[in-house]
């Protein structure tokens, strides 16, 4: 009983000592306003978009790209119609984008798609001149800003880079609000943060930008892990690329509803971020001594700390019982720890939502008493997470298709009850 009560110890100061810096970011995501950046050039980029059976909504996303406050020859549409067996190729055609199709059922997932097109682009359009590729999926939809946005980061130096990510769906249900909580948080307190700070940034599933030359540095997109985002972020940041972040670029992103859907995805992303933390955490970990602080925290991003939590509580819920049948001293102690652990879960996360409600409030497009309602549902979301994350070790996992439904316009989406 001693001994779980060192262990519980032992977690707690090791929580407080690598995770103490990202509570610091929270206070730079409150104090610091949003950076503007001005552009010299309007640079040429190719939107690149990876669709499987995603007839639905491929469309809106393609005709935002197309709306775009941005010079028409400065952009053009590239779309991977992935192992489709619907009509996604045709309907991205019909709205005015450059297809091709693929069919290849051993090497599957994005990353793959991603490799095989840019391959395509270097021989059939050595010519066109891009400078940058802005990867989607094919449920998202634009600002009408955003490329504009992005161009300004871009043009100040930064070869790769991220932004806003917003939701289609935040008021659908439970599920996805929580979801959309996260990627707010993300962009608000971390990424922005990381920003402020001139340590590097993170990208995350969608609406980044890479340089051609970095494409080209890395002979296409060689990232192929069950998270190849993250994947792509720790390789890039291991080889002294800094990741920027523009806050004024918004992408709005349609997120699960169903928790089937959502633990089909979320047990790729943990297996994935095992993965990452497997193949680059000794670089990553070797460039932390080395004093960059961006591999520091990549490293904590990717380190599998949520399994500490889960280990803490099931250790105390297990050695509860026994102490009570012998009537142990360390009871009370270990019943306190165990409240004390669940209720400190609870309680980061609920302050982590209130935190972003309070200053993304205006971006959420939902009802405002469905935001407050949602916020106490978001840490329970986030404790599915940590158990998901155990059935992730000895799973077998394999990348899967969410399939995606919400058809929306930007006016839809913008003008929902705030």
């Amino acid at each position: 009983m001693k001994t779980i009560i060192i262990i519980n110890a032992v977690i707690s100061v090791l929580f407080t000592l690598c995770y103490a810096y990202q509570f610091f970011y929270l206070f730079v995501g409150l104090l610091k306003g949003e950076q503007s950046f001005n552009a010299a050039k309007k640079h040429k980029f190719a939107a690149v978009i990876s669709a499987r059976n995603e007839r639905d909504v491929i469309g809106q996303l393609i005709k935002s790209i197309k709306s775009q406050n941005y010079p028409k020859d400065k952009l053009d549409v590239f779309v991977i119609a992935d192992n489709c067996t619907d009509d996604t190729a045709q309907v991205a055609r019909d709205a005015g984008a450059i297809v091709y199709e693929r069919f290849n059922k051993q090497q599957v997932g994005k990353g793959y798609a991603l490799d095989w097109l840019f391959d395509i682009i270097a021989k059939d359009h050595k010519d066109a001149g891009y400078e940058g590729y802005m990867i989607f999926d094919a449920d998202n939809i634009l600002d009408v800003n955003y490329v504009n946005e992005m161009n300004k980061v871009f043009d100040n130096g930064y070869d790769v880079l991220t932004s806003y990510r917003n939701s289609k769906n935040f008021d659908s249900n439970w599920i996805s609000s929580a979801y959309s909580l996260w990627f707010l948080r993300e962009a608000k307190y971390l990424n922005n943060a990381r920003m402020q700070l001139g340590t590097s940034c993170a990208i995350s599933g969608t609406g980044f930008l890479v340089s051609a030359d970095v494409i080209e540095k890395n002979g296409g997109w060689i990232h192929h892990l069950l998270t190849e985002d993250i994947e792509f972020t720790c390789d890039s940041i291991i080889h002294g690329i800094k990741i920027g972040y523009a806050s004024k670029a918004v992408l709005y992103d349609e997120q699960p509803t169903k928790f089937g859907q959502s633990y089909t995805q979320r047990l790729r992303w943990a297996k994935g971020f095992y993965q990452v933390f497997k193949n680059y955490g000794w670089n990553l970990f070797k460039g932390a001594i080395k004093g960059s602080f961006s591999c520091f925290d990549m490293l904590m991003t990717v380190c599998p700390a949520m399994l500490l939590t889960l280990i803490s509580v099931l250790l105390n819920a297990v050695a509860i019982p026994f102490a009570l049948a012998f009537d142990a001293p360390e009871t009370v102690a270990l019943i306190h720890t165990l409240v004390q652990t669940m209720a400190n879960f609870y309680g980061l996360f609920f302050v982590f939502g209130v935190l972003t409600l309070i200053t993304e409030w205006n971006r959420i497009h939902c009802a405002g008493y469905k935001k407050v309602l949602y916020l106490f549902t978001f840490p329970i979301f986030e404790f599915t997470y940590a158990i998901i994350a155990i059935v992730a070790l000895f799973k077998k996992v394999e990348w899967k298709p969410i399939k995606h439904s919400v058809i929306k316009t930007l006016d839809e989406v913008t003008r929902e009850a705030a």
